[in-house]
């Protein structure tokens, strides 16, 4: 008997085949029976009538930061609203364990790393998560059993370099014993299961003590062993982020990843590749990494977002405008101090001056004040001002953009929200980007769900993209669009048996309206551990979404099953070699 059976349904399968109508029959977590309608004769303990909807294979997040909210979300909201089944984590060289026994501070370095780097809420990594383990191993069995989406981690750099190095992690290198047990290690993370490393030298990463994160100060030898590690074990793969991923890559950081992913024979990603018009040297200076990797026996992905990812801001906590060159010492002063360094014309002229220069890369995109819409405000110096652009405001008072837009943000101490509208948003960038997802090495993803909270919401980029493309901009067809965001990710990652609507397969599945298909727009709410904030998106059109055919969503509402796995590297996954 089937335990489900989903009637009349336009099949798109992931592969990018034509969509089909057909009924779909599910029986103990994997897809028994792909019909012509009507010709299904073996019983069903359910029956659903899918007339006009599309049943889709469930989307793979290739970037996430779930590690931490599984604990206290175990629906991986709102992404799994959105359809999607299978989340990737442990990216960026971050990760929760392992954590070194002998040193039980390291879980509040950990913790306070976390809530500065990633923008997670630091109660909640509090009080949400049970930081009962020490081994990479011991983590994932905390996660086992207790999870409703299917999640995939691989091992932070930084994790593996302060268990070993303790604070000397931090500006420190390691001794020839440190460096056996790092790789150690991480052998034996991936023998419990992890998909692989990440690491980061990005320039944007700091930790809880606004000092450079533990694997900024590895050295090309020191990741190059762990590469070599990693091509040991079925499975795996690489992470990695480094200064240039934010604009354009320099030759060293080109010849490092290249040396990273021919020595592991195994892929390596990067998050985000950034597509503006614009700057159009940037994309093809940013694949000519991969097109190295191919010709050195190895293979380097971008990822890049489908999407203009819907994020708010405020002067006075940590946003992306920290991260532009200079901005970061201001931004950081205590808030009396800040908004009188702020109201300083001199000081304005010179942050516009950095904001505006090269060195600020893909943070320029943000620094066209005037484009600005004011969000929540505080104060009745404000009234009347939400919802209104910061150039129309500002002509009224007869002052610059910047100018005005600090003097908002003052009155409200610094509170109010802002909301960037980037100027990537015109026609000749959806171009570019159009033409960059046909590269081999390009993949949709960079959503950061999980990360970031109470700033931006990646993790609707499913819903977002697939409405654009049936109903928007229209940039490519249904049936490409829903490959690349299963199949394509799931051959990526090697995952055994996913990403596709085929017998046999897992019944990781989303069932949408392609009338309705869509996101609701970014709003904040305070359901986190100690009312901490974030922001959410509703789904729209997205009917049913199950995992290991156990519905998880239904109308947008969980539905209380914890059907997820643990993917484990050799186990759920297989080697995707580049040799």
């Amino acid at each position: 008997m089937l335990d489900h059976l989903i009637r009349a349904a336009t099949v798109v399968d992931g592969t990018g085949a034509p969509a089909r109508v057909a009924d779909v029959g599910l029986r103990d977590g994997r897809i028994a029976v792909i019909a012509e309608p009507g010709t299904v004769t073996e019983p069903a303990r359910s029956v659903e009538d899918a007339t006009g909807l599309v049943l889709a294979p469930g989307f793979v997040d290739p970037h996430t930061h779930y590690d931490a909210q599984l604990f206290w979300d175990p629906y991986a909201t709102p992404s799994l609203n959105h359809g999607v089944t299978t989340v990737a984590g442990g990216n960026c060289g971050f990760t929760l364990a392992p954590l070194n026994p002998e040193r039980p501070e390291d879980a509040d370095y950990t913790r306070r790393m976390m809530s500065k780097v990633e923008g997670m809420s630091l109660v909640a990594l509090e009080e949400g998560a049970p930081w009962n383990w020490h081994t990479f191993g011991e983590y994932l069995d905390a996660l086992d059993g207790r999870i409703a989406v299917n999640a995939g981690f691989m091992v932070g750099h930084c994790a593996l370099r302060r268990h070993v190095m303790g604070p000397d992690a931090i500006g420190g290198q390691p001794t020839a014993a440190q460096m056996d047990e790092m790789v150690r290690l991480l052998h034996a993370a991936m023998d419990a299961g992890a998909w692989g490393l990440s690491t980061t030298q990005s320039s944007t990463h700091a930790d809880g003590d606004r000092k450079p994160v533990a694997s900024r100060h590895a050295r090309p030898e020191e990741l190059i062993a762990l590469s070599r590690a990693v091509g040991e074990h079925e499975g795996t793969q690489i992470e990695a982020i480094v200064a240039g991923c934010l604009d354009r890559f320099s030759d060293d950081e080109i010849d490092l990843f290249v040396e990273m992913t021919t020595v592991a024979g195994r892929p390596l990603n990067w998050n985000v590749l950034t597509i503006d018009a614009a700057v159009p040297e940037r994309v093809p200076r940013q694949l000519e990494a991969s097109e190295r990797a191919r010709k050195a026996g190895g293979r380097i992905v971008a990822l890049t977002m489908p999407i203009l990812t819907p994020m708010n801001m405020s002067l006075g906590t940590f946003c992306a405008l920290n991260l532009i060159p200079g901005w970061g010492d201001i931004l950081g002063l205590p808030v009396p101090e800040r908004i009188a360094t702020l109201r300083d014309p001199a000081v304005r002229e010179e942050m516009l001056r950095r904001a505006h220069s090269p060195e600020a890369g893909v943070f320029r995109r943000l620094t066209n004040f005037e484009r600005y819409v004011i969000g929540d405000t505080y104060s009745p110096a404000n009234a009347g001002l939400t919802g209104r652009v910061v150039r129309d405001i500002a002509a009224e008072r007869g002052t610059d953009a910047f100018g005005c837009l600090v003097e908002i943000c003052a009155a409200d101490e610094l509170r109010t929200v802002l909301w960037p509208m980037p100027t990537d948003n015109d026609p000749a960038s959806w171009e570019l980007r159009r033409q960059t997802w046909e590269h081999e090495d390009v993949l949709l993803g960079g959503s950061d769900a999980g990360a970031h909270l109470d700033r931006m919401c990646g993790a609707p980029y499913t819903t977002r993209f697939l409405g654009d493309c049936l109903r928007g901009r229209k940039l490519v067809g249904l049936e490409r669009a829903v490959r690349m965001l299963t199949d394509d990710p799931a051959r990526l990652f090697g995952l055994r048996e996913r990403g596709r609507v085929a017998e046999g397969y897992h019944a990781d599945l989303v069932l949408f309206d392609p009338e309705r298909i869509d996101a609701g727009q970014a709003k904040l709410v305070h359901d986190l551990p100690g009312d901490s904030p974030r922001l959410d998106s509703r789904a729209i059109g997205v009917v049913s979404v199950r995992v290991g055919g156990v519905e998880t969503i239904r109308d947008d509402q969980v539905t209380g099953a914890l059907p997820g796995l643990v993917l484990r590297s050799g186990r759920d996954t297989e080697t995707v070699s580049t040799r």
